[in-house]
């Protein structure tokens, strides 16, 4: 009961810091390896579980997301559910050694861009002599390699979208909050329904419940909540997460 208790409460945190700002992740999937979940197993049932708080996030967004980029924002979303699909399916069948290696570095890339991103964004305009702005199909494809990484492990995947936003198209990071919240659902929905029916995690039901119960309420509070603070502090609040999840995962080595 302790233990379903606690797991319910990383849940709420990994839902609402996720509408928030991304990052959940890692907050359920430790909590599901200390409840005994062996690693590849909690990394497909943390994307099973934060799938319900990514919805109820999207839905308490529906009316105010933005526009990133040129694609419509139909093709923004087969692009993730697309990339989602492979990534899901090379975690089912190749081992997660190499690419768990790199994860640190890809936090410590979209962190200096999210932290230097405008500035970057400067020197390559002067440096080229024009605006950085990628075109629809520099959006879809970047969009659609992200997704992939969301699908196999998907750890700060909503902070590397930030990132690219920012950087190709000069999104805010607070203002394309929204559009990020809604494209994490596309990735999660697809990647659960791969590892619903190719995985085992169905063979943990009390432990992903708790999870998903814990998510969907902290995911519907946290998005009310992201839209109602000031942009330079959900700025911040982006940062610190993505500056602590980048030395969590280089600490771990």
């Amino acid at each position: 009961m302790l233990q379903t208790i606690a797991l319910l409460f990383a849940g709420v945190a990994a839902g609402a810091l996720n509408a928030v700002g991304g990052g959940g992740k890692f907050i359920a999937l430790p909590a599901l390896v200390a409840a005994g979940l062996p690693p590849v197993a909690a990394n497909a049932s943390s994307t099973v579980a934060l799938l319900p708080g990514a919805l109820a996030g999207a839905w308490a967004y529906r009316g105010d997301i933005v526009q990133v980029g040129s694609p419509p924002r139909s093709a923004l979303t087969v692009a993730s559910l697309l990339g989602s699909a492979v990534g899901a399916a090379l975690l089912l069948v190749l081992p997660a050694a190499t690419f768990d290696a790199a994860v640190p570095w890809l936090l410590a890339f979209a962190t200096v861009v999210l932290a230097f991103g405008r500035s970057l964004s400067r020197l390559l305009t002067a440096a080229i002599g024009r605006s950085v702005h990628l075109g629809a199909w520099g959006v879809l494809i970047g969009q659609f390699v992200l997704a992939g990484y969301g699908g196999y492990f998907g750890g700060a995947v909503g902070i590397l979208m930030l990132a690219l936003w920012n950087v190709g198209l000069g999104i805010d990071p607070a203002a394309g909050n929204s559009a990020r919240i809604v494209q994490l659902a596309a990735i999660y929905a697809t990647a659960a329904g791969f590892f619903l029916i190719a995985s085992d995690v169905l063979s943990y039901p009390v432990q992903v419940a708790a999870v998903l119960v814990g998510a969907a309420t902290g995911g519907f509070a946290g998005a009310h909540w992201a839209r109602k603070l000031p942009a330079p502090v959900l700025r911040g609040i982006v940062l610190t997460t993505a500056v602590m999840m980048t030395v969590v995962y280089f600490a771990r080595g």
